[in-house]
């Protein structure tokens, strides 16, 4: 669902624009980064703090 939540937002977004995605699941430490490479986008971060993994994305143009 991490996936599917962060695209939706992306969509509203412009390129160059950066877009903060927090979420509980570990998975999301590989599944968005790999889903970031195959839509044009890049992780400018990430992190775990207290089982909250968090990632920050740059748009990039599709």
């Amino acid at each position: 669902m991490p996936i599917i939540k962060t695209q939706n937002i992306i969509k509203t977004l412009s390129s160059g624009d950066k877009v903060r995605v927090s979420c509980t699941d570990p998975g999301v430490m590989q599944d968005i980064p790999a889903w970031c490479r195959i839509n044009g986008h890049t992780v400018l971060s990430t992190e775990e703090i207290d089982h909250e993994y968090i990632l920050i994305i740059k748009v990039g143009s599709d």
